[in-house]
């Protein structure tokens, strides 16, 4: 089975492009996603935060929320700011983020796939976060938003891009974060097909639960509906696949929200198993196997000791501090669920985790070194997965673009 397939995107007409794109749904809370969406009646929001539309206080798990982003979603088709395109095709996305630039084919990938492990996957999934965005697709009949895929770099596929590239985009806007978007849409799709059947797996970068959402859709989907000749469209979802030497990995921060002793006991604590430099300059943590820590008003360098356990995943950094400062010292057995711990996206700056550290929203800050691209394959293909929130890929991809709709 091929891992890519051309689609019929229902799409916003291309002036309204930059109207309907909005940040994922999973990178902004209910609140910040009720002022990005105020006085703008097609932000892609609405489908994808439907309880923005309801009284405020509304559980975003309520059953109202699930039907609203189902209505909205219809809305917009029935409306002349969308239009789906007659016949399937590929598309090609690009975003400029700054110097940084990543350009990757945008089409649907097998549920099959995703099952059998050709999409490779590196993160542990919470079942409530995928029961909820399951729900959303089994309402609304639809693929909202796309995930982010890696594939090793392809020459055959860099060529085609580029000429594609050359031609004249359907989309080209700035978000209001000031990255740039860039899609063309790609009439004839069999030179890239043919390209991407030397790709062997296909790496999970970023959309872990959409991912998981929609396996569970089509199981679901199966048992209700009938057999069909070919392939259902609830058997594909939407993905963009970058070479893996394009994406860009951020770190992703810690913040622990109380300590079990005062500050300097805790550092003292830390002088006994590591090194620790006092009063740093520079916060930025230098290289690989260093932390900075945020404390009663300064920073403070930290040397992470190597692992004493024994895979691929326990030599990431995160996985470091998790050994030798957050469970011995701080008690923080699992990442995953104490609620003394929280993650911080890297592209929020170090100052955001002073500023929360300094507002008392928390009493230490952890500022990380991001991983590398290198070791999320390298857990990926070892079949381990990495401690929750290790990546932050940035640019994110904008929702509401291209939409994967089942009829």
């Amino acid at each position: 089975m091929s891992l890519l397939y051309p689609f019929r995107a229902v799409r916003p007409v291309p002036e309204k492009a930059a109207e309907v794109a909005s940040p994922p749904y999973d990178v902004i809370s209910t609140e910040e996603a009720r002022q990005l969406a105020a006085g703008k009646p097609w932000s892609f929001l609405h489908v994808i935060r439907p309880e923005i539309d309801l009284p405020e206080g509304t559980d975003e798990h309520d059953e109202a929320v699930y039907a609203k982003g189902a209505e909205n979603l219809q809305r917009f088709r029935e409306s002349a700011v969308f239009v789906q395109d007659p016949e399937p095709a590929l598309y090609v996305y690009r975003q400029q983020m700054g110097d940084h630039v990543q350009t990757g084919v945008f089409g649907c990938v097998p549920v099959a796939a995703y099952e059998d492990g050709r999409i490779v996957r590196h993160e542990k999934t919470r079942p409530d976060k995928e029961a909820d965005r399951t729900r959303h697709i089994l309402e609304q009949r639809a693929h909202a938003e796309p995930v982010m895929l890696t594939y090793p770099d392809q020459p055959a596929i860099d060529e085609l891009v580029a000429r594609i590239t050359e031609e004249a985009p359907l989309y080209d806007f700035v978000a209001d974060d000031g990255v740039r978007h860039t899609v063309w849409k790609v009439e004839d799709p069999s030179e890239l097909l043919e390209a991407f059947r030397a790709v062997e797996r296909l790496y999970v970068a970023d959309g872990h639960h959409r991912c998981a959402a929609a396996a569970r859709a089509a199981a679901v989907l199966r048992e209700q509906e009938p057999p069909r000749e070919g392939l259902a469209e609830y058997e594909i979802f939407p993905a963009v696949l970058f070479p893996m030497s394009q994406l860009q990995i951020l770190p992703y921060h810690r913040i622990v929200r109380r300590l079990p002793m005062s500050p300097e006991e805790f550092l003292q604590a830390l002088e006994a198993r590591m090194k620790v430099e006092r009063n740093v300059a520079d916060p930025t943590p230098p290289a690989k196997g260093t932390v900075t820590l945020y404390l009663d008003g300064s920073w403070h360098r930290v040397g992470l000791p190597p692992t004493q356990r024994g895979t691929v995943a326990d030599q990431l950094d995160v996985a470091r501090l998790n050994e030798h400062i957050l469970e011995p010292v701080l008690g923080i057995t699992d990442p995953r669920t104490d609620p003394n711990l929280d993650f911080v996206g890297g592209i929020r700056g170090l100052h955001a985790l002073k500023e929360m550290v300094d507002r008392g929203e928390a009493a230490l800050a952890i500022a990380m070194y991001p991983t590398r691209i290198g070791e999320l394959i390298a857990v990926s293909d070892a079949g381990l997965l990495m401690p929750p929130k290790s990546t932050w890929f940035e640019p994110k991809l904008r929702s509401g673009l291209l939409i994967h709709v089942f009829d």
